[in-house]
């Protein structure tokens, strides 16, 4: 299994020379928890979140046995490469053979010092997130249509609205200010103080 860091524009990279003993991905979802009268807890599954990565390990003053390669940078070469990809604003390719893993990253922290061993060998740990790109035109015309949708909606918002059974606050802020997370507003606009408790006939101020 080998580690390899790449530029963004993949003139520059790095292969580790001694890989990390173990490395974990994390992944998940961005869900939401809501609370309904009744039924008790649900949960709303939201999109993906960015994935990240841990690495540790040390870049070696001179070649161990365990060493992947010959010829690899000194110590803080390797710091000042990794150092100049964390500074230019962009993003970096991991690669990890033996895996799935060809990710666009984005160095999040790095870590590195010496030990008082005096190998001289350089200690590190590199945190990386995933990088996720987005089309231009698409994330342009996207911010466009949710401008606009958010103006319709101000438009269009009723002064009150009258609950319903089986509403909750969070899907009515959800229906008019097309966002749940906003239900606490909701509450403290009408004095609710536990938005877990609304009732059918209740009029709201939206």
């Amino acid at each position: 299994m080998e580690f390899w860091l790449k530029s963004y524009n993949n003139t520059q990279q790095l292969q580790l020379p001694v890989p990390p003993s173990s490395f974990v991905l994390t992944q998940g979802n961005l869900n939401t928890t809501v609370n309904i009268q009744d039924a008790g807890e649900i949960n709303l599954i939201g999109k993906g979140k960015l994935a990240a990565v841990s690495l540790s390990s040390f870049f070696p003053q001179e070649k161990y046995y365990f060493c992947q390669y010959s010829g690899f940078p000194s110590p803080y070469d390797c710091v000042r490469r990794i150092e100049n990809w964390r500074k230019s604003g962009n993003p970096i390719r991991l690669i990890i053979t033996t895996t799935e893993i060809n990710l666009p990253v984005s160095i999040e922290n790095f870590e590195y010092g010496e030990k008082e061993e005096g190998t001289g060998d350089v200690y590190f740990t590199l945190n990386l997130k995933e990088y996720r790109l987005i089309n231009t035109e698409t994330s342009i015309s996207s911010i466009k249509d949710a401008v606009q949708t958010s103006r319709s909606n101000e438009r269009e918002l009723p002064p009150t609205y009258t609950v319903k059974a089986g509403d909750t606050l969070w899907a009515i802020a959800k229906r008019f200010y097309s966002d749940g997370s906003k239900y606490p507003s909701l509450a403290a606009r009408n004095g609710i103080k536990n938005p877990n408790l609304i009732y059918p006939g209740q009029v709201l101020k939206l």
